[in-house]
């Protein structure tokens, strides 16, 4: 039997354990298993350990469950502080029981809950990162923008500032540089951060599926159609989030402009125009400008969608920020697999610093991922990175080559420059305005170079 008499608001706890007469556990029922991560220990191993061995100062003297064992009587709401065998320090609150056979204590039962201390806040990231905000289904804020570079940084006030209003944002960021980042932070710091961020890669849906997805169904419209919530009336007081939208056929951005024109939808099929509330956030990951040129975006829906526009820089153009982003990731992972590394070669830092990144932080972050499986001794070297980083020889700009033809200064110059024009446009994929903001020049300066050397 057990001594229920104490048994109170036994619905505060999450967690039960129960041992035998010896401290042994025989049974467990966690509400968070990564509990057991943290004492190095896998669901299978942790029965039949001793309650003490869990962390460094349990003792059979300071256990609650051990104490009960002794006595035979009931502990309720008993705070304790306990280190982990990793050194972090856990509150934990609990109610303990003992297991009666006659006279006989045969056993104890505890229920608990554990706590975290302000000091080892940073020790909840892989518990339970932003817990606050799953709620809104977003997993990043604006802390999660790891940087020391002066273009980040004013990028990270910019959101500060438009996080307050309603307008729309158009985020132009080549992939893995973190568009959605940028767009669950401005989520997060608006007041609508306690209603839904709905997120919609364009590119991943048919385009048949497109307008029903976003609009949504009525009953009947077409064959097997059902009265359905599209993606702009489930964000309603939230946040819409249209990634990739340069892949929006002509047609629906016609659409797309109108609903945020008017906030408001008509389901297909539907015969009423629905109000909706929301803010819409947009990304590209091919230059604006561009997409005009080619009429694959329309100029209004461009306007409209780009009140407020922020332009994310390549990772190759951040290099102050690498150093700082394979610390972050190197904790990151410290924290979320079953390996521990304190130490990173010189060489690898600087195999980091001297590649391309063509594929931003997104490459960098499972580059870490790569080097961690392929550790030894805690240590990451050359040998554990991907074989392109470490093979990687950045190419001679075509700017550095002088033709040997060339006989005078101002035909050296003039080579120069038109070298140097030429390599800034294949980076920007010939984009005028790209290139000319690169540069440093305006649109009829470069296009009267351009002229001039014969480059269009």
């Amino acid at each position: 039997m057990i001594d229920v008499e104490s048994f109170k608001n036994l619905s505060d706890f999450d967690n039960v354990l129960v041992v035998d007469a010896n401290g042994n556990v025989i049974f467990y029922d966690m509400a968070d298993l990564n509990i057991l991560k943290e004492l190095h220990l896998r669901p299978e191993n942790f029965l039949g350990k001793h309650v003490t061995s869990f962390y460094k100062d349990l003792t059979n003297e300071n256990s609650t469950l051990m104490n009960v064992l002794r006595s035979g009587r009931s502990l309720c709401n008993i705070r304790q502080e306990i280190t982990t065998t990793k050194g972090n320090i856990v509150v934990s609150v609990n109610s303990t029981y003992p297991i009666k056979e006659g006279d006989r204590i045969i056993g104890a039962v505890e229920f608990s809950k554990h706590f975290f201390p302000k000091e080892n806040i940073q020790h909840m990231d892989k518990y339970a990162r932003h817990k606050v905000y799953r709620k809104n289904d977003t997993i990043y804020t604006i802390d999660d923008i790891i940087t020391v570079n002066p273009t980040m940084i004013a990028i990270k006030n910019k959101i500060e500032k438009i996080s307050k209003t309603d307008s729309t944002v158009l985020i132009y960021g080549r992939t893995g540089t973190g568009k959605e980042v940028i767009a669950q932070a401005i989520h997060n710091l608006s007041d609508r951060y306690s209603q839904p961020f709905v997120s919609l890669n364009c590119g991943a849906v048919p385009a048949n599926l497109l307008e029903s997805t976003l609009f949504g169904t009525t009953k009947g419209s077409f064959t097997g159609a059902e009265d359905k919530q599209g993606l702009f009336e489930q964000a309603e007081g939230g946040t819409l989030f249209l990634d990739e939208i340069n892949s929006l056929e002509i047609g629906l951005q016609v659409k797309l402009l109108k609903a945020i024109e008017e906030k408001s939808v008509r389901r297909i099929g539907g015969k009423k125009n629905i109000k909706v509330d929301l803010r819409v956030i947009s990304a590209t990951n091919e230059d604006p400008d561009l997409l005009i040129a080619e009429k694959r975006m329309r100029e209004d829906l461009y306007y409209r969608l780009g009140v407020v526009q922020i332009d994310l820089p390549n990772l190759k153009e951040r290099q102050e920020d690498i150093e700082v982003l394979l610390e972050h990731y190197v904790n990151f992972y410290n924290n979320n697999m079953n390996i521990f590394i304190d130490e990173i070669d010189q060489e690898v830092m600087d195999c980091f610093k001297a590649y391309d990144w063509p594929g931003n932080i997104r490459e960098l972050k499972n580059a870490v991922e790569t080097a961690f499986n392929q550790a030894n001794d805690h240590r990451i070297t050359l040998e554990d990175i991907p074989k392109r980083i470490r093979e990687y020889k950045r190419p001679v700009p075509e700017a550095n080559r002088i033709s040997a033809t060339i006989h005078s200064l101002r035909e050296a110059v003039e080579d120069y420059e038109k070298k140097i024009i030429m390599g800034e446009l294949e980076q920007a994929n010939g984009v005028i305005a790209q290139t000319a903001r690169r540069l440093g020049l305006s649109k009829q300066s470069l296009k009267y170079k351009m002229d001039k050397y014969r480059l269009r």
